[in-house]
């Protein structure tokens, strides 16, 4: 795959992994990711700190990678959206963002199984594409270098 940012590449490695270790970690203990659903839900604290964090991840994400040139910058780029919206919503709306949880620890082998997959997906492309600018200067109208 062949996107215009090194830092694309990056990025898809390390949200990749990220994804890769959640799947991976629900599928092996799903019982664990149960109880950490029920703390949470009984915490006043952790929603909006869980929620502080991914937020501030998103916003960063967004502020150094708003690109969407290629399929995979896009995917990158909705990661960070993905975190600001998750964060905006334990904050603003934690009630229903447990209920969610809540509701979710039913399906936690399919959620593994969709995350593990992505992750897997959004590494390799990570680690097997190439980055190549002269597609973004195509994209702006600029003459191509060379």
């Amino acid at each position: 795959m062949t996107t215009t940012l090194p830092l694309t590449l990056y990025l898809a490695q390390m949200i990749g992994l990220y994804l890769v270790l959640i799947g991976t970690s629900v599928l092996i203990a799903p019982q664990r990711w149960a109880r950490v659903i029920d703390e949470f839900v009984a915490s006043a604290a952790l929603p909006l700190i869980t929620g502080g964090f991914a937020f501030v991840l998103g916003v960063v994400l967004i502020r150094v990678h708003s690109v969407l040139t290629d399929p995979l910058a896009i995917a990158v780029t909705a990661a960070g959206w993905a975190a600001l919206l998750k964060g905006a919503m334990l904050i603003l709306l934690p009630q229903l963002s447990m209920r969610l949880g809540q509701w979710s620890v039913g399906y936690f082998r399919v959620w593994a199984l969709v995350v593990l997959i992505l992750g897997i997906l959004l590494g390799l492309a990570g680690l097997t594409g190439r980055a190549d600018a002269t597609s973004l200067v195509h994209l702006q109208g600029l003459p191509v270098p060379g």
